[in-house]
């Protein structure tokens, strides 16, 4: 068929031209199903032959891996464990994303789902991890920094976040927290970005407000970059504003209005013994307290009801 003779021209000259990107989607959406499991397959198997694409490809490659694994497979706007494995399998050799347009399939359809597993989002998170403390994977072949968290990688860091956020996932999780503590613990001293201060924080204090049993503001609300507070100083652009004026406290103050209140009709609770343990491990793991480690101590000395023994020590230094 069509598409397998583009796969063959693509393994010979190690390139997608315009061309191929129009016979690829002329093939794959022409018939009744819009993108068979074989067209998929040979999809992928173009994407790693090719060196360089026309722009087009990377387009249709994420509309027609979103489409196969979001859309068709059941069910429809579910990406279940099966579906993810499979994508899994396809597009990563331990641990690694094949190539860079490859992790914007993954990407995409983390996005376009109502609700997917965890672990595709823990994949791409690893790809930022892999490019910054290792310098290898897709990220740095695209040009991120190792060592150093770049405006770059901050970008890429909250539009993977941001992305499964919007597949009902509004907290951050433990296992994203974990991410964001080690790279802010591999880069300390590094001359990181002033975006990543400004991400992890509003990230982790996300993470801690719902542990305190607290409401976390949405995603989109506590993952946004700056651009944001172009907005009027009314509504949604005023807590912004109030999220980014004054620093640290700033932000955490922020998050004590309406979106970092008690959760309607629940009891509001202490950090529990195995998440203070937890806490008391990650922060200060290098031996030493980064100042936004600080004002996140701070910010549970002054809103959780109570907190484990594990936690005062840390506490105590960082008022």
């Amino acid at each position: 068929m069509p598409i397998d003779e583009v796969l063959a021209r693509v393994r010979s000259s190690g390139a997608v031209s315009a061309d191929d990107v129009l016979v690829v989607r002329r093939a794959v959406y022409g018939g009744e199903i819009a993108v068979t499991p074989d067209e998929m397959e040979t999809m992928l198997a173009i994407e790693e032959a090719a060196s360089r694409a026309d722009p087009g490809w990377a387009q249709l490659l994420d509309e027609a891996g979103a489409d196969f694994i979001v859309n068709q497979l059941p069910p429809a706007g579910y990406v279940t464990e099966e579906n993810a494995a499979w994508l899994v399998e396809r597009i990563a050799k331990d641990g690694v994303v094949k190539t860079s347009r490859e992790l914007g399939v993954l990407v995409h359809i983390i996005d376009r789902a109502t609700s997917a597993p965890g672990t595709l989002a823990a994949l791409a998170l690893q790809q930022v991890e892999l490019a910054v403390m290792e310098g290898r994977g897709p990220l740095a072949a695209g040009g991120l920094e190792r060592g150093r968290i770049s405006k770059e990688s901050v970008d890429v860091l909250r539009r993977i976040l941001y992305a499964y956020g919007g597949n009902g996932a509004v907290a951050i999780t433990r296992s994203e927290a974990e991410v964001l503590f080690d790279l802010n613990d591999a880069t300390s001293g590094a001359g990181n970005d002033p975006s990543w201060d400004d991400l992890f924080v509003k990230a982790i204090a996300s993470y801690l407000l719902t542990i305190s049993g607290h409401r976390p503001p949405s995603r989109e609300q506590a993952l946004s970059d700056a651009r944001w507070l172009d907005a009027p100083a009314e509504g949604l652009g005023g807590f912004f504003a109030r999220m980014t004026t004054g620093g640290l406290q700033g932000i955490l103050a922020a998050y004590r209005e309406t979106d970092g209140a008690p959760s309607p009709g629940a009891e509001t609770k202490g950090v529990t013994t195995d998440e203070a343990a937890w806490l008391a491990e990650r922060f200060g793991r290098d031996g030493m307290l980064k100042e936004n480690e600080r004002a996140l101590l701070r910010f549970i000395r002054d809103e959780a009801p109570s907190v484990p023994g594990a936690l005062k020590a840390l506490i105590d230094e960082a008022a």
